[in-house]
C-alpha cells in the first residue's frame, strides 16, 4: 500500500457545526430554495432520455454490454463536468444489465429515483415502489469511482439479502460488492469494506468507525500518519483491528428511520467496570422505593419521563438511607439512586421498553419493536431496571467513545437517501444533513381508501372495537395488518383474538429473517398479522389470489405515533403499486400520545367530554390528537438538535478525545 493509498484509507473529516441565530434562518431559507430547485421535471427528463437510449443496449450480447459498462466505469472514475451529460446513457446500460441479471426492469420512476440519489438528494418513494433496486442503480454509479460507498439499511437480514440479491448485477457492471453484519470478525469486515459498495446497518458502520478511531488514537491526524509512513516505512502500518478505508459516500435506505428516529440515542463504545458496591446500592434502592407512594412521596412528569421526590419522600429516604452502602448514603447519591429506581418503575415496562430474555434485560426499540441486544441504558438506569425485575444486576460501564448518528452521517463527503415518508421532515433533513427532498411519483396511482380515525374514551373500549373490526374484515376474506406501538399491545390483541377462536401471526421483537417472511405473507386471503408499527420495513406485501378483487389489504393502526411519518409509513403498506386497499386508526384519549404531549388543561378538558353510546368521541378529540402530535414532533426535533450540539460541545471541550470521537 502506497502512502497516498493509506492516507485515503484512514482519512476522516470533521462535521460542520449547526448554524445558529440569523445564520440558521438563512440556512432554512436556502433549504426552501434548494427544495424548489430539485424539480421532478429535471429527473423525468433524465429518465426519459435513459429510456430512449435503451434500444442502444437491448440487442447487445452480454460481453459487449459489459464492455460498454466498463467504459462508463472509467469515465465516471475520471469524473469531470460531462458526467451528468453521460448519466442517461449510463443509466440505460445499467437498466439493461439489471433486467438480464435479476429479471427486474426498472420503471421510469425508479430511474428518476436513481438520478435523484446520484445528485445527492433524498428521494421520497412510496412503499412498494422498488427502492432497493433504485438504490443499487445509484450505488453502481458511485461504486464506479472506486471510492468507498456505503449502502445503509435497517437490519442485518436486509443487508445480507440485498447484497446477495443484487450481487450478480454489481459484478456484471464491474463493481465489487460486500456486506457487513454484526457477527463478522474484524478481518472479514475489512475485506468487505474494501469493496466498492458495502451494505451495512447504521449501527455497524458507526460502531466500526468508533472502534477504528480508538485504534488510531495515536495517529489520529492524517497528515501525521502520512509523514510517519514516509519517514518510517516499517512502523506506520495501520494498527490491528482497523477495518474501514474511510468515509466518502453513503446511500441511506429508510432515511427517516436512520437519520431522524434513531438519531436521538448516541452509539457508545464502552467497557465493563467492576463495582460491587454500586450493584448492592441499586438493589437496596429498589427495595426502598417499594415503600414510596406516587403523589405523596414523589411526583411524576409524564411528558419528560421524570420523577421528583416531595419533601415527605425526601424525609422517608433520609430515614431509610442507613441500609445503603456507606458511599451511597450522601444526599445527592442516595437521591439519584432512588430517582432512577422510581423512573424504572414508572416508565419502563416489560413488553414496551424492554423484554427479559435468558435472565437479561434486552432493550426494545420503541420505534420498531425490535430487540437491541448488547445495548444498555446509561447513568445507572439499566441496573435499576434489572433490580426491579429481580434479576442479576450487571456492572456499570465506562464510555470509551461516543457519537450520535446525526454527527456521524454528516461526516460523509457525499450522501443521498430514500424513504417513503420524508416530506414532513424536509426542513430537518436540510438543516441537519443538507439533503434536499424530492418526491418521486408512484409508478401507478395510489387508490388506498383512508378512513377517518375512530376515537374512544378508554383503552378498553378501543381494544374491544379493534377486535371487532378485525373480525369484520376477516369475515370478508380480506387480509388484515394490525399495527401496534409495543410488544405488550401486540400480544394483547393476539390474546383477545385467540379467545374468539381466530388464529393470527404475531410479529414483535422477532428475528429479522422470520420478520420478512411473515410480512411478505401478510397479503394472503384471510391472513391476520399483528406487528409493531415499523416491523418489516424493506419487505413488500404482495396480495394473494383474489384479494385485490375483494378490496385488498386493510391496515389498522391501534395508536397514533408521536411522528406522523410513522403513521404514514404503516398506512402505506396497503395499496402498493396501484393495488386496492384501506387503512384506519383506532385511538383513545388514554393513549400515551395525549397523556404525554397534550397540554394538561386541554387533556383535563378532553377527559370531561361525554362519550357516545359505543364509547367514541367526536371532532374535538381529533383536534386534540393533531395538537399532541405536533407538540411531540417539535419536542423530538428539539431533542435531536440538542444531541447534535452536545456532540459539538464535547468535541470542543474535551479536546483530548479528538474530533473523531465526537
Amino acid at each position: 500500500m502506497t502512502p497516498s493509498q493509506e492516507y485515503r484509507r484512514v482519512q476522516f473529516r470533521s462535521a460542520e457545526e449547526l448554524p445558529r441565530g440569523i445564520d440558521a434562518a438563512v440556512n432554512w431559507a436556502l433549504g426552501a430554495v434548494q427544495r424548489r430547485r430539485t424539480r421532478r421535471s429535471e429527473l423525468s427528463t433524465v429518465a426519459q432520455a435513459a429510456d430512449r437510449a435503451a434500444s442502444t443496449f437491448h440487442d447487445l450480447p452480454d460481453h459487449q454490454l459489459q464492455e460498454r459498462l466498463l467504459e462508463f466505469r472509467a469515465h465516471f472514475r475520471r469524473g469531470g463536468r460531462d458526467v451528468d451529460a453521460r448519466l442517461p446513457e449510463a443509466l440505460a446500460a445499467v437498466r439493461e444489465a439489471a433486467h438480464r441479471q435479476t429479471g427486474l426492469r426498472p420503471f421510469l420512476v425508479q430511474l428518476m429515483g436513481a438520478a435523484a440519489l446520484h445528485r445527492g438528494w433524498l428521494a421520497e418513494m412510496a412503499t412498494g415502489e422498488g427502492k432497493t433496486l433504485t438504490a443499487s442503480l445509484a450505488a453502481i454509479l458511485w461504486g464506479w469511482t472506486r471510492r468507498p460507498c456505503h449502502v445503509v439499511t435497517v437490519n442485518d437480514y436486509l443487508v445480507q439479502r440485498d447484497a446477495e440479491w443484487f450481487g450478480p448485477l454489481y459484478r456484471f457492471c464491474g463493481v465489487r460488492v460486500g456486506h457487513v453484519t454484526a457477527a463478522m470478525p474484524p478481518e472479514e469486515r475489512r475485506r468487505h469494506y474494501d469493496c466498492d459498495v458495502t451494505y451495512a446497518t447504521s449501527k455497524e458502520v458507526v460502531a466500526d468507525f468508533l472502534r477504528d478511531s480508538l485504534h488510531l488514537a495515536a495517529l489520529r491526524d492524517p497528515t501525521r500518519r502520512l509523514i510517519r509512513r514516509m519517514l518510517r516505512p516499517g512502523s506506520a502500518q495501520l494498527p490491528d483491528g482497523v477495518v474501514m478505508r474511510g468515509l466518502h459516500s453513503a446511500i441511506v435506505d429508510e432515511a427517516d428511520s436512520v437519520l431522524i428516529d434513531e438519531a436521538v440515542t448516541p452509539l457508545i463504545i464502552s467497557s465493563m467496570r467492576k463495582n460491587d458496591a454500586l450493584r448492592e446500592a441499586v438493589r437496596t434502592a429498589s427495595e426502598i422505593t417499594e415503600g414510596l407512594e406516587s403523589g405523596a412521596d414523589y411526583e411524576i412528569n409524564v411528558r419528560y419521563r421524570e420523577v421528583d421526590l416531595t419533601e415527605q419522600g425526601r424525609r422517608k429516604l433520609a430515614d431509610r438511607c442507613s441500609i445503603l452502602p456507606g458511599l451511597w448514603r450522601g444526599p445527592l447519591r442516595r437521591f439519584e439512586l432512588v430517582r432512577q429506581a422510581l423512573v424504572a418503575r414508572e416508565f419502563y415496562h416489560p413488553g414496551r421498553q424492554y423484554i427479559v430474555q435468558d435472565g437479561k434485560v434486552v432493550i426494545v426499540d420503541e420505534f420498531t419493536g425490535r430487540p437491541m441486544p448488547n445495548r444498555t441504558w446509561r447513568a445507572g438506569l439499566h441496573q435499576a431496571v434489572e433490580a426491579k425485575e429481580s434479576i442479576e444486576v450487571t456492572d456499570p460501564t465506562d464510555t470509551l467513545a461516543r457519537l450520535s448518528f446525526q454527527r456521524f452521517f454528516r461526516l460523509y463527503h457525499r450522501m443521498a437517501g430514500m424513504t417513503g415518508t420524508a416530506s414532513e421532515a424536509a426542513g430537518e433533513f436540510w438543516q441537519i444533513y443538507r439533503l434536499p427532498v424530492v418526491t418521486i411519483p408512484p409508478n401507478r396511482p395510489c387508490v388506498r381508501r383512508q378512513d377517518a380515525d375512530r376515537i374512544f374514551a378508554t383503552e378498553e373500549a378501543k381494544w374491544t372495537a379493534v377486535v371487532e373490526e378485525v373480525l369484520r374484515v376477516h369475515q370478508q376474506g380480506r387480509p388484515v395488518l394490525v399495527g401496534t406501538r409495543s410488544v405488550l399491545n401486540s400480544e394483547r390483541v393476539a390474546e383477545r383474538l385467540g379467545q374468539r377462536g381466530v388464529h393470527c401471526q404475531v410479529l414483535n421483537a422477532a428475528r429479522h429473517a422470520e420478520e420478512a417472511v411473515i410480512v411478505a405473507c401478510a397479503g394472503e386471503p384471510g391472513r391476520i398479522t399483528i406487528a409493531t408499527n415499523m416491523a418489516g420495513r424493506g419487505t413488500d406485501i404482495k396480495l394473494g389470489q383474489g384479494v385485490a378483487a375483494n378490496g385488498g389489504l386493510h391496515v389498522l393502526a391501534t395508536e397514533r405515533h408521536e411522528s406522523g411519518r410513522v403513521d404514514r409509513q404503516l398506512f402505506g403498506r396497503a395499496a402498493r403499486q396501484g393495488d386496492p386497499g384501506s387503512a384506519q386508526a383506532f385511538v383513545s384519549r388514554e393513549d400515551d400520545l395525549l397523556r404525554r404531549h397534550l397540554p394538561k388543561r386541554l387533556y383535563t378538558a378532553l377527559c370531561r367530554l361525554p362519550a357516545g353510546p359505543i364509547g367514541e368521541l367526536g371532532a374535538a378529540s381529533r383536534v386534540a390528537f393533531g395538537i399532541a402530535q405536533r407538540n411531540a414532533q417539535r419536542a423530538a426535533f428539539k431533542m435531536r438538535k440538542t444531541v447534535l450540539r452536545t456532540d459539538d460541545w464535547l468535541d470542543e471541550s474535551l479536546s483530548f478525545a479528538g474530533s473523531d470521537l465526537g
